[in-house]
């Protein structure tokens, strides 16, 4: 198949990056579905399979694995570091012009990367899939909805499902987006920033077959959290006085005026100025506008001196 826009020659057709975590029920039959899928493609590719951490027989069965077959690679973390983390050393480690993601708990099908491929050559950047028929309990699917329309409003971005494993990617937006904490959810978004065209395509969701999920109800209140990350980072992340520095002069123009007119009253009509609270209120925001102002000042210099750097820690490498 053709991808549009390849970066090199040297590069591979199609990277397929899946972050697991005591995934050892589920790993060997999504490797062999994965690779029959590729396989019958005749591309170029590679499974980049991150194990954030497991404590069970998963890196060993990766390992297995690699020697069977070279096309598998396999990254271990020294702890569990996250699936933002994780999947930030799969783009790393990737070598395709198009990446795929995809979760390890056999949910997402792999038979969907030819379709998602497809997609991507109509001149997208970047297609998520939505699913539409979400085989997950009410109590997950309920508040993912809300979330996604929350999300959807915020951000711009008229996805339906933002937290969908399985994405696909041409290699210069895996390339250029970084994730940390829980940002993984907001990649659509944070590539629609980057001015990477995003798209969207019905997937087939599958029924969880071992294990329980690895999120609970609190995954909600940090993806609220998250977004408002997002939404500072993506507008003020290289330009913080723009925010603080908006907020530092309102609150001490304010102040300044109240300060003034309580100064000019007490000049013009001898009037005490003791029993006045407003007075206080107008010191107050004097000092808020000043604090907020050297924040802005304070964050623009981190924002010249800091460099982005991996912020997690590999034990081993599997594969070149």
């Amino acid at each position: 198949m053709h991808f549009e826009k390849k970066i090199s020659d040297h590069n591979i057709d199609l990277s397929v990056i899946v972050p697991v975590f005591d995934e050892a029920e589920s790993i060997q039959e999504l490797v062999r579905e994965i690779t029959q899928v590729l396989s019958s493609q005749k591309w170029d590719y590679e499974i980049l399979l991150i194990d954030d951490g497991s404590t069970d027989n998963t890196f060993q069965l990766l390992e297995t694995l690699h020697q069977k077959d070279k096309h598998i690679r396999a990254i271990q973390f020294r702890r569990n570091f996250g699936k933002a983390e994780a999947l930030s050393a799969g783009f790393w480690a990737s070598s395709g012009d198009i990446v795929v993601t995809m979760d390890g708990d056999l949910q997402d099908d792999p038979a969907e990367i030819p379709s998602l491929a497809a997609k991507l050559n109509e001149g997208y950047d970047l297609v998520s899939g939505w699913k539409k028929n979400r085989k997950d309990p009410i109590s997950k699917r309920f508040p993912s909805r809300i979330w996604n329309r929350m999300t959807s409003f915020m951000t711009g971005l008229k996805l339906h499902d933002f937290n969908c494993g399985i994405k696909i990617y041409r290699r210069e937006v895996a390339k250029s987006i970084h994730v940390y904490g829980e940002l993984h959810r907001y990649i659509p978004a944070l590539a629609k920033w980057g001015g990477f065209r995003v798209g969207e395509m019905v997937v087939n969701h599958r029924p969880r077959r071992f294990g329980q999920s690895k999120y609970g109800v609190s995954r909600f209140f940090k993806g609220f959290l998250d977004l408002i990350t997002v939404m500072f980072l993506s507008r003020y992340t290289r330009r913080p006085l723009h925010l603080f520095g908006m907020w530092g002069l309102l609150f001490g123009i304010t102040g300044t005026g109240i300060t003034a007119i309580l100064i000019i009253l007490r000049i013009t009509k001898a009037i005490y100025l003791t029993n006045r609270p407003i007075l206080f209120i107008g010191i107050l925001f004097l000092i808020i506008g000043m604090q907020l102002f050297s924040i802005g000042l304070l964050g623009e210099m981190i924002t010249r001196s800091q460099s982005q750097g991996r912020r997690y820690a590999i034990r081993r490498f599997l594969g070149e």
